[in-house]
């Protein structure tokens, strides 16, 4: 069955290909045979509006034909109260602790309270203690006290029994230990024998868009029903004990947190899937449907390949650091990420006029090059920017702190109103990675009346 999906996937778009070729054709002879016998200039708009309207209804056609892809629900960890870590006691608890300096106290304050961080933050039990105890013992008790009350509460919500989870997809950057933490749910729910296990590691806040995409595919070409995408860091094995200050950037950053998502294929673009239950077959509602995933790297750029990595300082103490070219990193990346993004979801009339406003700016350029003088010395208008909120109304950024939220959120062109799930997200909980864009659509769901669950954008890879 998944080959006979991935065949006829390929037949389509082998098939949309023939046809768009074949209209193209028939277009420029059309154009042609006008030009020739030298017709009214009106004509000439008729093969071109005939292709446009054949190319939309096919594509229209061709995404009604094949499976979709439906989040039925996702839970959120809200760990225990006792966990609690307010910023004067985080930053008493840093004084007492003997590895750090007054300078690297002094330091991370100093970020802490310009993050925009909140006084209801968690961190694990392990860094509760004086000296924390970061052991890999205290990390899998840490993965553990994350993932179980998550996925708890997701089975509970949705009705949907872990055995019948036809893959398993989790996300964790800084601990891979043995057994895998894919195995380690997969063990404690007694998953079905022939369940795809996948641990993707040291991919940071992409990891939870990565994640939904390797569910994605796997619906589409295997025969499974469901899969659950499981997204947390681990605070404990990042937690960083020596004076670099790139490396102490995760001390004041990240903070405990887990969230579970089950999706599941849409046969034939119906609103419901059913779960064979004993007892009987309901069907569960799907909340939300993928319209579009797209993804960006810049890995062969040495600057982006360098923007965060795990090694060991000068006194031969682990931890991670944010490179000094980060923020260069995500402008660059944000530009390459917008060319890509706007042709997949922005609607006919943004990218007309984006294209206009291209122009203008083009010639306006030009205009001012030639014409020499102060002209030439002038700092130059920043490129015109597509509205994205003309295709979607709701964002989800990366939960990197005030100063980088509100950089992204001027790159894509957006207001306060549009960056306030990620601001608020991190002042109450901190940043957790792959599982920050979850606690962001919860944000979005628990404070929007009338909230469009099919008009969110999530930006993170």
């Amino acid at each position: 069955m998944g080959m006979d999906i991935a065949h006829r996937d390929y037949l389509l778009a082998t098939l949309h290909t023939i046809l768009g070729v074949a209209t193209l054709l028939l277009c420029v002879l059309a154009e042609l045979s006008i030009f020739a016998f030298r017709c009214h200039a009106a004509l000439y708009l008729v093969p071109v509006a005939a292709l446009l309207l054949f190319n939309r209804r096919f594509r229209r056609r061709a995404a009604a034909a094949t499976d979709d892809i439906g989040l039925v629900d996702f839970s959120c960890l809200k760990p225990p109260r006792r966990l609690r870590l307010p910023v004067a006691g985080l930053l008493e608890h840093l004084r007492l602790i003997a590895c750090f300096d007054d300078g690297s106290v002094e330091f991370m304050a100093k970020v802490i309270e310009a993050s925009g961080m909140g006084n209801e933050t968690y961190f694990p039990p392990s860094l509760h203690y004086i000296p924390p105890a970061a052991t890999h013992a205290d990390a899998v008790q840490e993965a553990h006290a994350l993932f179980f009350p998550t996925l708890d509460d997701l089975f509970a919500k949705t009705g949907v029994p872990p055995s019948r989870v036809g893959a398993l997809v989790v996300n964790c950057s800084g601990i891979c230990p043995a057994p895998l933490l894919a195995a380690i749910i997969a063990s404690r729910y007694r998953m079905r024998a022939d369940v795809r296990t996948f641990n993707l590691s040291g991919m940071g806040c992409a990891a939870g868009v990565v994640g939904v995409d390797v569910a994605r595919r796997l619906l589409l070409t295997h025969a499974i029903s469901y899969a659950v995408v499981v997204s947390a860091e681990i605070v404990t094995v990042g937690w960083y004990s020596g004076k670099d200050q790139g490396k102490l950037l995760l001390n004041c950053y990240f903070r405990t947190g887990c969230s579970a998502a089950l999706v599941t294929s849409i046969r034939g673009g119906a609103p419901t899937v059913p779960v064979n239950i004993r007892g009987g077959a309901p069907t569960v509602p799907v909340k939300y449907r993928l319209a579009s995933l797209t993804r960006t790297n810049q890995i062969a750029n040495d600057w982006s390949y360098r923007s965060g990595y795990r090694d060991e300082d000068d006194e031969g103490i682990t931890g991670f650091t944010l490179g000094q070219g980060v923020g260069r990193m995500v402008s660059e990346l944000l530009r390459a990420h917008l060319v890509t993004l706007s042709l997949s979801i922005l609607p006919w009339r943004e990218k007309l006029r984006y294209v206009l406003a291209l122009l203008l700016s083009s010639r306006s350029r030009r205009r001012r090059l030639a014409g020499g003088g102060d002209n030439k010395l002038a700092r130059p208008a920043a490129p015109p920017l597509p509205d994205f909120r003309e295709a979607a109304d709701h964002f989800c950024l990366p939960s990197s702190g005030r100063p980088m939220i509100w950089r992204l959120g001027q790159g894509l062109g957006l207001g306060e109103r549009e960056m306030e799930a990620a601001l608020m997200t991190f002042h109450r909980f901190g940043n957790q990675s792959a599982a920050s864009l979850w606690y962001q659509l919860a944000y979005r769901q628990s404070t929007t009346f009338h909230f469009q669950p099919d008009q969110v954008i999530d930006r993170c890879s």
